[in-house]
């Protein structure tokens, strides 16, 4: 048994997408920095998380990607081999990093089985061994109730969450979404749930501006659609509006995301290329600079746009994607119900004169704080608490020492 100094091991099935990525970072990077000895293992599909700048003790195992058709099939990303033979790769690369690196916690992310059923030897194999605490760690939103329960009875969900997890994590408040509810689960289940609340961004220490603004000193509007390979009727849609405004608009910097079509890319610059206001970037892997010097931000609706729009508290347009999940959309329907933002539908697309309305407005709303909810960007210390805990326990294993966190 290993008397090392604490390790975490973060699974992340996906290979598309940047909130994952980002979420599994964001707890990454809080937990080194609160716990000085502390080291964290990311295992990951995603092609560009060697974009990602990892601090000292967090690192990452990249498994060959995959990635889904619109027939609900997953196909090889890069390697010319069939999915199952794919799927056996990644399935031996994470059960072996598991028992070499030996995790004093397992974090799955948002997938309890990983991509068909892939993680299910390893948390059977750490259940065993009886040294690893198992967290599955869920959005706040995962999608409406009634497809998520088709989809775990699918897949066979239930008896992991009952007899191999020992505690899930809602990263959200209490009183905004329970993911959980609606499902059927047993009250052993709902016993484990502990809600975080959000969790906070901040601006890294090393973080700058690399991609100078054309705007001079003016304030700007923060157009982002996260990943963006699901992003393009949002992006048109602004860019419409900036075509044919006929009253005046702040500038747009609009950050199209690295899984959008090249195809879409080239025509958006191509459109930006004539408005003078307009400024296109293709990705950015720090981004919150931009974010805190916005004076207002558009966005979809993903959990990770979500989390920094609370942090850095600016004004907000919504318009959430509705397939192939609901997520956003429940997200970003509760969060204007409770005011802290405003929602545009996508079923409006393509009305340019209710976006050019949005946009004219967006600047001169109230930023989340006004709503007066309490208690929403505590997630990293609730999830930093529970850790100490957690590692506490485990007396077999070297104490953390603990530095101030920042």
């Amino acid at each position: 048994m290993s008397t090392s100094s604490p390790k975490i091991l973060i699974y992340s099935h996906d290979s598309f997408g940047l909130g994952h990525l980002r979420r599994c970072s964001t707890i990454a990077h809080a937990l080194a920095r609160r716990f000085q000895d502390l080291s964290v293992l990311i295992l990951s599909g995603s092609p560009i998380i060697g974009s990602f700048e990892f601090r000292s003790r967090v690192d990452f195992v990249r498994i060959p990607g995959v990635i889904k058709l619109r027939n609900g099939e997953y196909t090889p990303l890069s390697l010319s081999l069939n999915i199952e033979h794919i799927l056996a790769i990644r399935s031996s690369i994470i059960e072996h990093t598991a028992k070499v690196f030996d995790p004093d916690i397992l974090i799955v992310d948002k997938e309890p089985l990983g991509l068909r059923g892939e993680i299910l030897g390893t948390l059977e194999m750490l259940k065993k061994q009886g040294n690893t605490r198992l967290v599955l760690g869920l959005r706040d939103v995962m999608d409406d109730p009634a497809v998520l329960r088709e989809e775990w009875t699918r897949k066979g969900v239930d008896p992991a969450l009952e007899k191999l997890y020992d505690e899930i994590w809602i990263y959200g408040p209490p009183d905004l979404h329970n993911p959980l509810e609606g499902m059927g689960l047993p009250a052993s289940v709902h016993k484990k749930a502990m809600n975080t609340g959000y969790l906070r961004r901040t601006i890294p220490a090393d973080a700058r501006i690399t991609e100078p603004l054309p705007f001079d000193d003016e304030p700007y509007i923060l157009v982002t659609p996260g990943g963006g390979g699901d992003g393009v009727e949002m992006v048109d849609w602004v860019m419409r509006a900036y075509e044919s405004r006929t009253r005046p608009l702040f500038p747009a910097l609009i950050v199209l995301g690295p899984f959008m079509p090249a195809s879409a890319v080239a025509e958006f610059q191509a459109r930006a290329d004539t408005l003078r206001d307009v400024h296109i970037l293709r990705f950015l892997p720090t981004i919150e600079p931009y974010m805190a010097g916005a004076r207002a931000i558009v966005g979809m609706g993903g959990y990770n746009t979500f989390c920094e729009i609370l942090s850095f508290d600016k004004p907000t347009l919504l318009v959430p994607r509705v397939v192939p999940r609901r997520e956003q959309s429940i997200r970003a329907t509760r969060a204007e119900d409770i005011g802290l933002l405003k929602v545009l539908p996508i079923d409006e697309y393509p009305d340019v004169d209710k976006m050019i309305d949005a946009l004219e407005e967006l600047p001169f709303l109230a930023p989340p704080s006004k709503a007066g909810v309490d208690n929403l960007l505590g997630g990293l210390t609730v999830i930093g608490d529970r850790v100490e805990t957690i590692l506490e326990s485990r007396t077999v294993r070297a104490a953390p020492r603990m530095v101030p966190a920042y």
